[in-house]
């Protein structure tokens, strides 16, 4: 009550939007999640939701429900695709194919095929958030071996996206001191211009401590953010990222003359470029290191490329 004979309850309802598809998402909610400890206040917004989402698809759960299924939600999420890059590594050391054993996986129902594709890691500012949000409210509360476990899907992110700077170094005869190397994409998922903790980052600044020149060239993500993503790591001095980076707009200009190619973000557009005529302006042998696994069906080792996909 507020003393003025106005009362009011809190209600949680958290929101499950993605990047990307935030308006389908909005129109058509897989589900719409309230919390409430009064019937009255909880039914008042239920109404509201009800004049576009189906009955069924608006849940009602008290007040800890809600706001632990938003932080188990994205943690599920996030969990799947740590898990398909763990696995990602075992391929690479048996002979495994990671996309093969996950459509594998991927046809049983009960795990079904989404959030099942390799990459250089996750990013974006929710699922490390959320994450990190559940191990503390579990350390709250005393439950340490829940917190472990939550948190090992952060640390096996983060190991992926030191994995795949470390094989870029080693596969180079260990050395990129110097050497150009192309970035496509920076963002940390396609359609979006939000770098908020993109694996793009983390990899840069792993080639940077070793000296190399990168060339960035992303369809939505403008210099000044490039640079304020590296400065903000506090790595090296913002004069030494500018020396060490530059930013283009024009893919070809981004690959022209690089030692390598490294692709950090799954724009459509990566798909349709003149393959061919990338490799003749680049330096032999032309190195392409798929982050995203989206190049394979190009055929990119085919024509001359020593191309390296996760997982294979």
């Amino acid at each position: 009550n507020t003393g003025n004979g106005v009362s009011f309850h809190i209600l949680s309802n958290p929101e499950f939007l993605a990047e990307g598809t935030a308006i389908q998402d909005l129109h058509n909610p897989d589900r719409v999640l309230i919390g409430g400890e009064n019937p009255e206040a909880v039914q008042a917004l239920v109404d509201v939701y009800a004049s576009w989402v189906p009955p069924e698809r608006i849940l009602t759960t008290n007040l800890w429900s809600s706001e632990l299924s938003k932080l188990t939600a994205n943690a599920f999420l996030a969990q799947r695709v740590s898990s398909i890059n763990a696995i990602s590594e075992l391929c690479e050391r048996t002979g495994a194919n990671v996309d093969e054993v996950a459509r594998a996986i991927g046809t049983d129902s009960r795990i079904g095929p989404k959030f099942l594709k390799a990459s250089v890691g996750f990013g974006g500012s929710c699922f490390q958030k959320d994450i990190l949000n559940l191990v503390y409210i579990a350390r709250t509360y005393g439950l340490h071996e829940v917190a472990h476990y939550w948190e090992q899907v952060i640390t096996m992110n983060d190991h992926q996206k030191r994995r795949f700077a470390d094989n870029i170094v080693q596969t180079m005869y260990n050395t990129v001191s110097g050497k150009k190397i192309a970035f496509l994409g920076w963002a940390f998922k396609k359609d979006t211009n939000d770098t908020r903790e993109s694996a793009a980052i983390y990899v840069a600044d792993a080639l940077l401590n070793e000296e190399a020149n990168i060339v960035v060239y992303d369809p939505k993500v403008s210099a000044q953010q490039v640079y304020a993503d590296l400065d903000y790591l506090g790595s090296r001095s913002p004069e030494e990222n500018r020396r060490l980076v530059s930013v283009v707009n024009d893919p070809y200009q981004a690959t022209r003359q690089a030692h390598a190619i490294a692709v950090l973000t799954e724009w459509d557009e990566f798909k349709t470029y003149d393959w061919n005529s990338i490799r003749e302006n680049m330096m032999k042998p032309p190195f392409v290191f798929d982050g995203r696994k989206l190049l394979a069906a190009n055929r990119l080792a085919d024509m001359g490329f020593q191309y390296y996909a996760i997982g294979e």
